[in-house]
């Protein structure tokens, strides 16, 4: 069974990327590519500036791009769409899909930290999904709009939720992150080469918090935010790919080191889904798992008599609707007693802002002091 998918955003560094990784793909099969409106009506090799190690599939190159509104893709007939817009975009156009019953699948960091805004990732808490029909009751839309997390954040939590189990009550986090975490005109030459950035801004604020709400308990009406105290430094080095975290844990219990191996040994979120490999890649071996605990009607988008009535035209099925039934531990929020909600998890409020504790004094260290270097200009 396959699951039409469209990009938002395609001809960006991450919609290239989402392009790579569902060419050829098992289970998605992408029927539309959207950019501004100065690329729509292009071709998609006309369009996009490509920048990805391999190629650009056949069929994609000759794709029209299309306006990124719900009209630009009203004849694409797609179950799911994949966004990679920027925040500040996404977060105006978004909702009008949304809000046209679409299911949207969001790379962008607006609305991660909104109380009815599942932020998953599919092998820690599948289960946030169903939050879904909270946002659905609250905001009056037939769509559904899901978020992945920061990416400093999605490496981390997989090894916490792997050891929870032992009480995790601190962590302190120091990253080392690639220049291709500021997508391709992030970081000029002149600040990165021959030097470190130590403060890469918001980024540390993200993993703080968007850490405790995926490791989070969802109680059938919302998601408590996870007990342990996060700290986290954020530093800009000069390589292209990849992040180094040192994590240091504090646990209630006193794990042995055989003790936290065999968990994460044992774990599944330890071990996320790979990508399909790339040709030519150093890590060509790698492997395409699907994560068994997820279906892709789970994200189908719901029927509505107008996307009915243009199936019908084409003599197709539309895509079947999101299950409308609720979680039986579900409560109203009026009703629920303050006794439901856990004692070692805290809700730091009622808006994103609020969601976010306060930082903790940080002891004064040479990278903290030289955050200004980062900004200083270039030796002579």
């Amino acid at each position: 069974m396959s699951v039409r998918v469209g990009i938002l955003g395609a001809t960006g560094a991450v919609g290239q990327r989402f392009i790579q990784l569902l060419d050829d793909h098992p289970t998605f099969d992408l029927a539309a590519v959207t950019a501004s409106a100065d690329s729509a009506g292009k071709t998609y090799r006309e369009a996009a500036k490509w920048r990805v190690n391999t190629a650009i599939p056949d069929d994609v190159a000759e794709m029209e791009v299309a306006e990124t509104t719900p009209a630009g893709i009203a004849d694409a007939d797609v179950d799911l769409l994949f966004s990679s817009l920027p925040s500040g975009v996404a977060a105006e156009v978004e909702p009008a899909f949304l809000e046209e019953g679409y299911v949207v699948s969001s790379n962008s960091s607006n609305d991660r930290l909104a109380e009815d805004v599942p932020l998953t990732i599919p092998e820690i808490n599948p289960g946030h999904l169903d939050l879904i029909e909270v946002q659905r009751d609250e905001r009056g839309w037939d769509g559904a709009l899901v978020k992945n997390p920061n990416c400093s954040t999605i490496t981390m939590v997989p090894t916490l939720a792997a050891i929870d189990e032992f009480g995790l009550e601190s962590v302190r986090v120091s990253t080392l992150q690639a220049v291709s975490g500021a997508g391709y005109s992030g970081v000029t030459s002149m600040e990165i080469i021959d030097n470190a950035i130590p403060h890469i801004g918001g980024e540390e604020e993200k993993m703080e918090t968007e850490s405790r709400k995926l490791l989070g308990e969802f109680d059938g009406a919302e998601v408590h935010l996870h007990g342990a105290d996060v700290a986290a430094s954020c530093n800009r080095i000069p390589t292209l790919d990849g992040h180094l975290e040192n994590v240091f844990a504090e646990f209630a219990e006193d794990p042995s080191p055989a003790d936290l191996r065999e968990a994460m040994r044992s774990s599944t979120s330890t071990a996320p889904t790979s990508p399909p490999p790339v040709t030519g890649s150093p890590r060509s071996t790698a492997t395409w798992r699907t994560c068994s605990r997820s279906s892709p009607r789970t994200l189908r988008r719901p029927t509505s008599a107008r996307r009915c009535a243009r199936s019908r035209a084409r003599g197709t099925s539309p895509a079947r609707p999101i299950s409308s039934s609720r979680c039986s531990a579900r409560t109203s929020r009026s009703a629920r007693s303050p006794a439901s909600t856990a004692p070692t998890r805290t809700a730091w409020g009622s808006s994103p802002a609020a969601c976010r504790r306060p930082t903790p004094a940080r002891s004064t260290t040479a990278s903290r002091t030289t955050r200004s270097a980062a900004r200083r200009a270039p030796r002579s």
